[in-house]
């Protein structure tokens, strides 16, 4: 696939969705059962507006079916499916103008309420089933065809591959879900993170969850586990997209969050940074050295804290001066008021808990405990 973005100063190249493979395979075996022709290629317009010409692989014929298949090109992005052959077997029905989707080996079944499909369907998401539909439709009224079709997604290497992706945790099972809502790759998606963790909180919620449990990543998940005693399953990793989580959250219909995380992370949120990544801010000891200055820590402790590159040096610094805790009380003072006071969040309980590898616990909001206390119950 010939389309670029340039992100972060790299020309990076698109690539296109399993959806959009699951299409283009069901549009090209739909016109060879229907023609029967032989074709190399298949034509596929996605949702996001970019055509696709793809090439045709593994065509196999019956005397009913035809199936085919697309290999998944996932372009600059790290995607565990890249080069992975998503297949189409589709026949003829008798029903008028109908077109049945269903899916057969290496895609997931849904076990659990409050994802994109129902319960015991197979894991082909709305917006691919649509452009499957559309597709058949199209290619029906082409050739004047006036009976229904069905047809069965499968992808042979996936069941094998989705013991790498988050399907297993959402309650996926047997295989990969196929997915894509613009029917497009984009290299090193933030959109694609951010639906990730709107399923996680669909599901906890449809399951009737009233309160999440937020970690921003592995150093969040062990601290979960082996200091709260809560299995860090339970939790939702949200990564850098903190704000985006907690909006998540209040619009899935939660009464309370609780973030628990590292400081490295964490004392962001109290400056009001609500996305994480570096890229866009890294004030960790700016926030240290305003809240020092404000519990009476020395002009040289403050130059000490500035000058310094890991968050345990700058505890180090404080725990010297006897200000740690004052200075921690002061951080979480902040962070409540931050995580609070997101317009997005409305009447949301929120709370934080943050802790360093090297000093343990270093504080929590005062709502946190009772927040964590109501996850526990849930679990």
């Amino acid at each position: 696939m010939d389309s670029f973005i340039t992100k972060d100063g790299k020309r990076l190249r698109r690539g296109y969705t399993t959806g959009s493979c699951a299409a283009a395979a069901s549009k090209a075996a739909a016109l060879m059962l229907l023609t029967g022709r032989e074709l190399e290629t298949v034509w596929l317009m996605t949702p996001r507006g970019i055509g696709l010409t793809l090439a045709v692989a593994g065509t196999a014929r019956g005397e009913d079916f035809v199936s085919c298949g697309i290999v998944k090109d996932s372009g600059d992005d790290p995607d565990v499916t890249n080069g992975m052959t998503v297949y189409a077997r589709v026949e003829k029905i008798p029903e008028p103008h109908a077109v049945l989707i269903d899916g057969g080996e290496g895609i997931g079944r849904v076990t659990k309420p409050g994802l994109d499909q129902p319960v015991g369907a197979a894991a082909i998401n709305s917006t691919p089933r649509r452009m499957i539909t559309e597709a058949l439709l199209e290619v029906m009224e082409d050739c004047g065809y006036h009976g229904g079709l069905s047809v069965v997604i499968s992808a042979p290497a996936g069941a094998e591959l989705a013991k790498k992706t988050f399907n297993p945790r959402l309650g996926i099972v047997g295989g990969l879900s196929i997915l894509g809502t613009t029917g497009i790759v984009e290299p090193m998606s933030d959109e694609a993170v951010v639906e990730t963790i709107r399923t996680e909180l669909s599901m906890r919620a449809a399951d009737g969850r009233k309160s999440v449990l937020f970690v921003p990543g592995n150093y969040g998940a062990d601290y979960v586990r082996g200091e709260l005693g809560i299995d860090p399953e339970t939790a939702v990793t949200v990564s850098n997209f903190i704000g985006d989580a907690f909006s998540l959250a209040a619009e899935a219909g939660f009464s309370s969050a609780l973030l628990v995380g590292h400081i490295g992370k964490l004392i962001k949120v109290a400056g009001g940074i609500f996305n994480t990544h570096s890229r866009y801010g890294d004030c960790r000891a700016e926030i240290f050295a305003a809240h020092a200055g404000m519990c009476g820590a020395s002009a040289e402790a403050v130059r000490r804290i500035m000058d310094s590159a890991m968050t345990d040096d700058m505890l180090s610094i404080l725990e010297e001066d006897g200000l740690r805790g004052p200075v921690m009380d002061s951080v979480m003072e902040r962070m409540e008021f931050h995580l609070a006071h997101q317009k997005t969040v409305g009447t949301m309980r929120t709370g934080a808990v943050t802790f360093s590898n090297v000093y343990g616990i270093l504080g929590r909001t005062p709502s946190a405990d009772e927040i964590l206390e109501e996850i526990r119950k849930e679990s």
